[in-house]
């Protein structure tokens, strides 16, 4: 499980807070399952790079809201590359699973990261305004705008990590939704993608 280089701009102690990130869950994982076992040796690659590329590919915005944020895949993280950045964005990951959120709070206090997690379902939240909206692994993209259409402010970008098959999810959702929508290569998983999705509306 060896760290892969970081660009030059990432600091020492967001490196250290990832590293404190991927000890803990790899001390909690055998308890709680938040990924799947045969993932844990390559944890930094599939799961934290695979994060930190929706990071990258965020605009700028004061509230980030992150989606069934299970082991903290991509919300987490991403919070953690704001902690040394200047502005103060605001994260909320929502997570209706009670050990879930005990792990991703239990990361919060031990890097010092200052996010709130929501213990709710997505869908019974209260509607979030979120200028950035994330999910990874959710669920399909037609649901997901679903979710983007309760929680994203007018103007806002949702940001769905998705695999092979997106273009067949995306074709779907077009019957129910329109959107602008960016497709972002993703370069940790090949056929994946980042979906950049904006002004999304019922059709």
């Amino acid at each position: 499980m060896t760290r892969p280089d970081f660009p030059e701009n990432v600091s020492r102690e967001t490196l250290e807070r990832l590293e404190t990130y991927a000890a803990l869950l790899e001390k909690w994982n055998p308890k709680i399952n938040l990924v799947s076992r045969s993932s844990m040796e390559h944890l930094w690659n599939r799961h934290i790079v695979d994060s930190v590329q929706v990071w990258e590919a965020a605009p700028t915005g004061d509230t980030w809201v992150d989606l069934g944020s299970g082991g903290g895949f991509p919300g987490l993280v991403t919070a953690i590359l704001a902690a040394d950045q200047p502005g103060g964005r605001k994260f909320t990951l929502i997570e209706s699973d009670q050990r879930k959120s005990a792990f991703l709070r239990t990361v919060a206090r031990e890097t010092g990261v200052d996010i709130t997690v929501m213990t709710q379902r997505i869908e019974s939240a209260a509607p979030q305004k979120a200028d950035i909206l994330s999910a990874r692994a959710l669920a399909p993209l037609d649901v997901l705008l679903e979710f983007a259409d309760r929680h994203l402010a007018p103007g806002g970008t949702a940001l769905f990590q998705k695999g092979e098959s997106w273009e067949k999810e995306l074709d779907a959702a077009r019957e129910r939704w329109q959107m602008s929508v960016l497709p972002i290569t993703s370069r940790t998983q090949p056929g994946a993608v980042i979906l950049s999705i904006e002004g999304v509306s019922r059709v």
